[in-house]
C-alpha cells in the first residue's frame, strides 16, 4: 500500500510538472490575456511550493499542507527576515500582471492569490506569533510531528525518516524561540506552560507504543530523538516559567488591523461592528430555535452514550453510508463514486497522548485523493469534551461537519479542481462556511427527524459558533480577556470550563478564525437567495452546491461575482 502511496505521489509531481510545460508552451503561441492569466497560475504554483514550506503548523485541520520529503520547520531570525521578504517578491510580481481581457474567473484567482500573500504579510507583521506566542513553536515542533502521525499506519522508511527529522530539529527551533520571543504574551505563556505540563510522561508513551511500529533499523534514532525533544520541551517550560515576571499582557492587534484583515485577507465585505451585529442576531435565532426543539421534544427520553467506541464506530459507519444516499436521494449534492469514505477509528495508543495538539483526523490531501479519511475517536464517556461528546451519542453532526458533506468532501473536491490557485488557496471563512452550513441544512432536509433530540445538539453547535463571533471580535479589538472570553463561552453555550479556556486562548491568539463559521455560513445563505433571485426558474440548487463544493476553498464573496455577476461586494477587495 505504501508503495502505491509513494507511486501516486511521484506520478502527480510529474503530472504537475508536464502540466506546467504544456501550459507554458500553448501560452506562448495564445492571445495576450491568456498569456497573463496562465503566469497567474505559474506564479501560484511557485507561491504554493514555498508555502508549503514556510506555512506554519497550526492547532487546525483544514489548513494542513503536505510538506516536502525531508521538510524541517526553519523559524530562525535569518528564516524570518527572508519570509518578509519573500512575500513582497511575490507580491510586486503579482502586481505587475497584465490583467487585460482577463475573464471573472481569471480575476478571482488573482484575488486568491493576493489573499494568500497578505496572509504572510498579517502573519508575521500584525499577529506577530514567532515574537508573542509561545505555544507557537510547540505547534512548530510538536505540531510538525503531530502532522506525520495522523495517516494511519503502516509508518515505512520516507514517513519514518521524516518523522525522526522533525524530532531531531525540535532542539535548534526551540532555541529560535528564545530569540524571537520578544513580546511574549503574559497569557499566551502560561497556556503554553499548561500545555506542557506531563510533557515527559507523554513523549514517554509516545516513545513507547510508536517505536515498535518503525522500521527495525529507525528505531534506536528515533527513541534518541524523542528523549531529547523531551529534555529541551521540559527546559523550554522552566524558560517560559521564569520568563513570565517580564511578559506583556496585551494581546490585541486592534480593530483597524482586524478591519483590514477582512477585506484583504479574508476576503469578507463586511466590517468588524458589521460582524458583531451579525454574530449577536444567529446566536438569538439560535438561542429561540433550542427552545422551539426543547419544548417540541418534551417527554422524550434523552439519548443514551454508545456502550463501547466499537459499537460507535459501527453506527458511524452506516451512518456515513446513509448520509451519501441521502444527498443524492434528496438532490441535495452529486457524490462521486471516487470519493474516499469518512472513518471513525480507535484512538491509537501512541497518539493518544499527544492529541492535544490539534483535531485528532486526517483529512487526506492532495497526494491521496481517493484515501479514506480518520476521525479518532475515545470510549464513550459523561466527561468526554463538547463536540465528543455529542458524537457518542450521535455521530451524524460531526460527519455532516468534518466528514461528508463537510471537510472531507468539500477538500477532496477542492483539491481536484483544475485551477491552482484554487487548489491550494486555504481559507477557513468559506471551508468552515461550508461546514456549518451543512449542518443546518441536513437538518431542515429532514436527516435528524428520526432522533429528535440530535435536532438539539445542532443548535447548540449554532448557539456556539455564534458566540464565537462575538469572542472572535472582541478579543481582536481588545475588548475581552481571555479569561473574560472563556467565562463567557463556558456560560453562554453552555460548555465544560476545559473546553472553553481551549477555544478563547486558541481564538486569542488566531484572531479572525472563529468568526469563520457563522459568517462564512451566511454568506453561503446570502448566495443561495440571491442566486434565486436572480435566476429565477433557471436556479437548481443542487447545481450550486456543486459549484460551491467544488470551488469551496474560495471565499464566498468571491464565488457570488462569478457565479452570479454580481460586483457590490468585492468592489471594495480590490
Amino acid at each position: 500500500m505504501m508503495v502505491r502511496r509513494q507511486i501516486f505521489h511521484t506520478l502527480s509531481q510529474y503530472i504537475m510538472a508536464l502540466w506546467i510545460l504544456v501550459a507554458t508552451l500553448f501560452v506562448a503561441c495564445s492571445a495576450h490575456a491568456e498569456f497573463s492569466a496562465s503566469e497567474l497560475q505559474l506564479l501560484a504554483y511557485e507561491f504554493f511550493s514555498w508555502r508549503a514550506s514556510q506555512q506554519p503548523s497550526t492547532h487546525d485541520d483544514v489548513n494542513r499542507v503536505q510538506r516536502p520529503d525531508g521538510w524541517t520547520p526553519d523559524w530562525s531570525p535569518q528564516a524570518l527576515q527572508h519570509y518578509d521578504a519573500r512575500w513582497r517578491e511575490f507580491l510586486d510580481r503579482l502586481s505587475k500582471l497584465d490583467r487585460t481581457g482577463w475573464t471573472v474567473a481569471d480575476s478571482v484567482d488573482f484575488l486568491l492569490l493576493r489573499s494568500a500573500i497578505l496572509r504572510v504579510d498579517h502573519e508575521r507583521n500584525v499577529v506577530r506569533s514567532p515574537q508573542r506566542d509561545p505555544d507557537f513553536y510547540v505547534q512548530q515542533t510538536l505540531g510538525s510531528v503531530y502532522e506525520l502521525i495522523l495517516e494511519p499506519p503502516p509508518f515505512l522508511e520516507e514517513r519514518a525518516r521524516n518523522l525522526v527529522i522533525r524530532l531531531e530539529s525540535i532542539p535548534a527551533t526551540l532555541q529560535h524561540a528564545r530569540s524571537n520571543l520578544i513580546e511574549c504574551v503574559a497569557p499566551f505563556a502560561s497556556n503554553t506552560i499548561a500545555t506542557l505540563a506531563q510533557i515527559e510522561s507523554q513523549l514517554a508513551t509516545f516513545s513507547q507504543e510508536l517505536r515498535l511500529l518503525l522500521p527495525e533499523a529507525i528505531r534506536p534514532r528515533f527513541v534518541d530523538a524523542v528523549q531529547k525533544a523531551s529534555d529541551e520541551l521540559v527546559k523550554y517550560r522552566e524558560w517560559l516559567r521564569a520568563s513570565l515576571p517580564r511578559t506583556t499582557t496585551t494581546f490585541a492587534i486592534g480593530k483597524q488591523a482586524y478591519d483590514r484583515y477582512l477585506k484583504r485577507v479574508a476576503l469578507m465585505p463586511y466590517t468588524s461592528d458589521e460582524i458583531l451585529q451579525m454574530g449577536r442576531w444567529e446566536w438569538e435565532r439560535a438561542v429561540a430555535f433550542e427552545q422551539f426543539e426543547a419544548l417540541r421534544n418534551k417527554g422524550l427520553a434523552q439519548p443514551p452514550l454508545f456502550a463501547t467506541v466499537d459499537e460507535q464506530i459501527a453506527q458511524q459507519t452506516r451512518n456515513e453510508e446513509r448520509i451519501r444516499m441521502f444527498l443524492v436521494e434528496k438532490e441535495i449534492l452529486d457524490v462521486p463514486k471516487w470519493m474516499g469514505r469518512y472513518r471513525n477509528v480507535r484512538m491509537p495508543a501512541f497518539l493518544a497522548p499527544l492529541r492535544w495538539l490539534g483535531v485528532a483526523d486526517d483529512l487526506t490531501s492532495i497526494g491521496r485523493i481517493g484515501h479514506d479519511a480518520s476521525k479518532y475517536i475515545l470510549d464513550p464517556s459523561p466527561t468526554l469534551p463538547f463536540f465528543a461528546l455529542s458524537m457518542a451519542i450521535d455521530p451524524r453532526p460531526i460527519i455532516v461537519h468534518e466528514g461528508i458533506p463537510g471537510h472531507f468532501f468539500q477538500l477532496v473536491l477542492s483539491g481536484s479542481n483544475p485551477r491552482i490557485t484554487r487548489r491550494y488557496y486555504i481559507d477557513s471563512g468559506p471551508i468552515e462556511g461550508i461546514g456549518f452550513y451543512a449542518e443546518e441544512m441536513m437538518l431542515q432536509h429532514g436527516l435528524f427527524d428520526d432522533r429528535p433530540r440530535t435536532r438539539e445538539i445542532i443548535y447548540r453547535f449554532m448557539r456556539l459558533r455564534a458566540l464565537r463571533v462575538e469572542v472572535d471580535v472582541k478579543l481582536a479589538r481588545g475588548e475581552f480577556t481571555i479569561s473574560d472570553a472563556a467565562r463567557y463561552l463556558a456560560q453562554r453555550v453552555p460548555m465544560d470550563e476545559a473546553t472553553a479556556q481551549e477555544e478563547a486562548a486558541w481564538f486569542a491568539a488566531g484572531p479572525g478564525q472563529a468568526i469563520t463559521y457563522q459568517i462564512g455560513k451566511m454568506q453561503i445563505i446570502k448566495l443561495i437567495a440571491d442566486a434565486q433571485t436572480t435566476l429565477g426558474e433557471r436556479f437548481d440548487l443542487r447545481a450550486l452546491h456543486n459549484y460551491v463544493w467544488r470551488n469551496g476553498n474560495v471565499p464566498i464573496a468571491l464565488l457570488r461575482w462569478e457565479y452570479l455577476g454580481l460586483r457590490d461586494e468585492i468592489s471594495t477587495l480590490f
